[in-house]
C-alpha cells in the first residue's frame, strides 16, 4: 500500500482507522494490479489511470465510493446526484463492512467503467469503458 494512504488512515481515530484498514486491506487483495495514491486528499485506487474505488471520511462515517458504481445495479450501494456514475457506501463501524457485498463490488468495479480519465478532454462527457 502507498505509504501516504496508511499516514491518511492513521489519523484517523480508532474506530475509523479500523474502517479505511480494513477497506484498504480488502481493495488491495482484490484490485492488485490498481495504482493506489491519495488524490484530492483521500485514498483512490486506480485501474490505467481511470479512477475506480476510493474512501473518505465524512461526519456520518467513512464513504466508500465507487465512480461507476451506479452502473452496477447493487441495492446496498447509494446513488450519487446523477451528474455522474457514482455510488457508494457509509460505514460507522468496522463491524458494517459485509465482506461478500465489498468483493463482488470490487470485481463489478473492474468489469464496469466509466472513462473519468478523459472527463476534462471530453468536457464533461462520460463515455462506458466496459
Amino acid at each position: 500500500m502507498n505509504p501516504e494512504i496508511q499516514d491518511y488512515n492513521n489519523s484517523k481515530t480508532p474506530e475509523d482507522k479500523s474502517i479505511c484498514d480494513k477497506l484498504a486491506q480488502i481493495i488491495l487483495n482484490h484490485l492488485p494490479e490498481a495504482e493506489n495514491k491519495i488524490w484530492h486528499a483521500h485514498p483512490v485506487w486506480f485501474l490505467d489511470g481511470n479512477p475506480i474505488v476510493g474512501y473518505d471520511k465524512l461526519k456520518s462515517g467513512v464513504r466508500l465510493m465507487f465512480w461507476s458504481g451506479a452502473s452496477f445495479e447493487e441495492e446496498g450501494l447509494k446513488l450519487g446526484s446523477g451528474k455522474f456514475k457514482e455510488a457508494s457506501k457509509t460505514y460507522t463501524s468496522v463491524n458494517d463492512i459485509n465482506v461478500t457485498d465489498l468483493e463482488r463490488w470490487l470485481k463489478k468495479s473492474k468489469e464496469i467503467q466509466w472513462d473519468y480519465k478523459n472527463i476534462v478532454k471530453r468536457k464533461g462527457v462520460l463515455e462506458r469503458l466496459k
